[in-house]
């Protein structure tokens, strides 16, 4: 791996992008011992292995990216990115010490869950836009798909390492302390961020940006089959495929029925495959949907083969494979859109496609959260096998739509040649 102007870690050529992607690092680490935390909580302490509790936690953390997405679109196109990505990454802090403290003290309810992951899914409503536009600010635009891929390099390598790490803590202190952890932790992008040189920012200068919100963010996507076409396959995605916490959980608690070490563990077994897919997309030069349709297709073989495993460390050994492919459907995915749209209409279209990615798994989360609970986890991977293979299929019809129009529009265009007389 070189610093190169090609390499793959050319971003961090940037000191505004390494300090950036220094913070995330710890800070993801955080959030990853957070979420196992909290699914271990409602799954195995305030419930009796209830998979519909973590399918509602699921939707009430991600239903806000639907409910505010007016607003949040607007907010990272006409806010300053990086005083917005402050105050929400500071509401992140204190929500996750708040409910870190609620449960080191033994008084922690099922309700309160379901009240803190609902204010996380706010202030995530507003983060995630503003934080995946804010990446063309830390390194450009000829840098952009790079560093889309290393944040999520960096994201899935504290995947790799928080989920173990929680499961550790868990056991030997209690569940809480993974939550004041990630507390603290998310501390260091809110110091990042103040420390930033913010004469270095790649800011836009296209002139003021046009007015409508949210409307003209639907016109724009109106006008663009291309999106159209990646931002249902998402949909599909999001809704039942990226569902991890109920997947994990149910196979670990009620097939597996293995302790919080090693359902930690099984988070980072596919964060493994994660880390290689987010690899594989920063040597890339740019994303492609046939990179979204291939890793829809794999993602789907890897989920129907997933629910078959017949023990705990063959499901985990799969679970490599459906990493790789998720993150390859996920990073393509941004990298097109964010570098398909201009300028003026990205935070729009970012928060668009973090609603319909997020916030789709607040619908998903609930209905395989009831399908895991009357016919078994297996089932439910089974429903989110074939969900992604109907989101490959779209993709490889658009293609084929292109391509006929291409077609003929060649022909349309010999045909008119051929019909002008010789001069």
């Amino acid at each position: 791996m070189t610093l190169s102007s090609t390499g793959t870690l050319r971003s961090l050529r940037s000191h505004n992008y390494r300090l950036w992607a220094i913070s995330a690092f710890v800070s993801n680490v955080g959030t990853w011992m957070q979420r196992v935390a909290q699914d271990w909580l409602v799954l195995a302490v305030l419930t009796h292995g209830a998979a519909t509790s973590v399918g509602i936690v699921t939707a009430l953390q991600f239903a806000p990216q639907i409910l505010l997405l007016p607003l949040t679109g607007s907010a990272a196109e006409y806010l300053d990115r990086r005083k917005l990505l402050i105050a929400t990454q500071g509401a992140m802090v204190v929500l996750a010490l708040g409910l870190g403290l609620l449960t080191v003290s033994g008084v922690v309810r099922l309700w309160e869950v379901y009240v803190f992951a609902f204010l996380l899914g706010c202030a995530t409503a507003f983060d995630a836009p503003a934080r995946q536009v804010f990446v063309s600010e830390l390194v450009g635009d000829a840098d952009l798909s790079n560093a889309v891929a290393l944040n999520s390099t960096s994201f899935n390598a504290a995947r790799m390492i928080g989920p173990a790490i929680s499961g550790a803590l868990i056991a030997a202190v209690g569940i809480g302390w993974s939550f004041l952890v990630n507390g603290v932790a998310t501390l260091a992008v809110v110091a990042a961020l103040f420390s930033l040189r913010v004469s270095e920012l790649h800011r836009s200068t296209d002139g003021p940006r046009p007015a409508g919100g949210f409307v003209a963010a639907l016109r724009y996507l109106y006008k663009r089959p291309d999106l159209q076409a990646v931002l249902v396959m998402l949909a599909l995605f999001g809704a039942f495929g990226l569902n991890f916490p109920v997947f994990i959980s149910t196979m670990a608690v009620n097939v597996f029925h293995v302790d919080a070490n090693h359902f930690g563990l099984l988070t980072s077994a596919m964060a493994i495959g994660s880390v290689t897919g987010a690899v594989l997309a920063a040597r890339r030069e740019s994303p492609k949907l046939a990179f979204i349709i291939a890793g829809a297709a794999l993602f789907s073989t890897g989920l129907a083969v997933a629910a078959l495993m017949p023990n705990y460390w063959l499901f985990g050994a799969v679970l490599v494979v459906v990493g790789v492919s998720a993150q390859t459907v996920t990073t393509s995915a941004i990298g097109l859109v964010q570098l398909a749209t201009e300028r003026h209409m990205r935070g729009r279209m970012m928060a668009l496609l973090m609603a319909i990615t997020l916030g789709s798994a607040a619908i998903g989360g609930p209905i395989l959260g009831w399908v895991a609970d009357l016919a078994g986890p297996r089932w439910a991977l089974g429903v989110a096998a074939a969900a992604a293979a109907a989101g490959a299929a779209i993709g490889l019809a658009h293609v084929r739509r292109e391509r006929r129009e291409a077609a003929a529009n060649a022909a349309l265009g010999g045909s008119e040649a051929a019909s002008v007389p010789p001069s």
